[in-house]
């Protein structure tokens, strides 16, 4: 977004486009409703700026832009809420969901109003979503395109696995004071976070964090005495995945006391095990 306008422009085109190890260039158009796309897509280009020469490296991932489409849609819903007390919009800083807020003060003849009418700005959030899943880096590196993309990677998944652990697993604030407490505390949200990035590759990564956890969270059984177990869920796309991945089934019309069992203590595997877990860590 800080990119001279010329520079942003090219930044923004969806031709030109290179996978790394691969001269073929690519239009972004032709591959943004693939399924699973988990490549990142890359374009260079050398620029000087007060005399400095630096390479210019945007990247594109599909995996990054449902990461950031995700946070926004989270951010726009908490706007919403924010909505129904107008006289709170007055101040934010470039983060906040009120951003995503427009604010009328005056009546339709230019009248100052008694009061303030908050509506969405659409226009807000279009802007900030044609950004998603791009990301400009300036280097005098000698390293590798493959390595600077890598190196790039690893820092918004660092990013986002501090959001996770703030958001959906609600690692802070901590009530707690004891040392062994804490450290237990931040124990079981990081094997929370291992289980989940696990579970995330398994599943192609074709699911957000919230997307994921709050499935595991209503996926609830109701207990029958001496039949067995009744599933309260909405099967979903979701649900059938995990199922696919872990090789069992619990939507079922009713699932035996001997197959739950089965599930719960004797685990066909390691990916059973791992199921379980998250279901039970979050």
């Amino acid at each position: 977004k800080k990119l001279k306008k010329f520079l942003k422009e090219w930044s923004l085109d969806p031709e030109g486009w290179r996978i790394p190890g691969s001269n073929k260039k690519i239009n972004l158009n032709d591959i943004r409703n693939l399924e699973n796309d988990q490549r990142t897509y890359y374009k260079e280009r050398w620029i000087k700026e007060n005399d400095l020469e630096q390479k210019l490296i945007v990247t594109y991932s599909p995996v990054y832009q449902r990461y950031q489409s995700s946070i926004r849609a989270k951010q726009v819903e908490r706007a919403k809420k924010k909505m129904e007390n107008p006289s709170s919009l007055n101040k934010h800083n470039q983060n906040d969901p009120k951003r995503f807020i427009k604010a009328t003060h005056v009546t339709d003849n230019g009248e100052i109003a008694d009061k303030t009418q908050a509506t969405l700005n659409q226009k807000q959030i279009d802007n900030e979503s044609m950004y998603d899943g791009f990301y400009a880096v300036c280097t005098n590196l000698e390293s590798t395109i493959e390595e600077i993309i890598k190196i790039n990677h690893g820092r918004w998944e660092i990013e986002e696995t501090f959001r996770i652990l703030k958001s959906e697993f609600q690692a802070r604030p901590v009530y707690l004071q004891r040392e062994t407490r804490i450290k237990a505390h931040f124990l079981t949200c990081f094997l929370s976070l291992l289980i989940y990035r696990i579970l995330e590759k398994k599943l192609d990564e074709r699911f957000t964090c919230p997307e994921l956890i709050s499935t595991l969270r209503n996926m609830n059984m109701l207990e029958l005495d001496g039949e067995g177990y009744i599933p309260v869920y909405t099967r979903t796309e979701i649900t059938d995945a995990l199922h696919d991945a872990f090789g069992f089934r619990t939507d079922y019309e009713i699932v035996t006391q001997k197959n739950m069992k089965k599930f719960l203590n004797k685990p066909k595997g390691k990916n059973s095990t791992q199921f379980y877990a998250l279901k039970k860590s979050p």
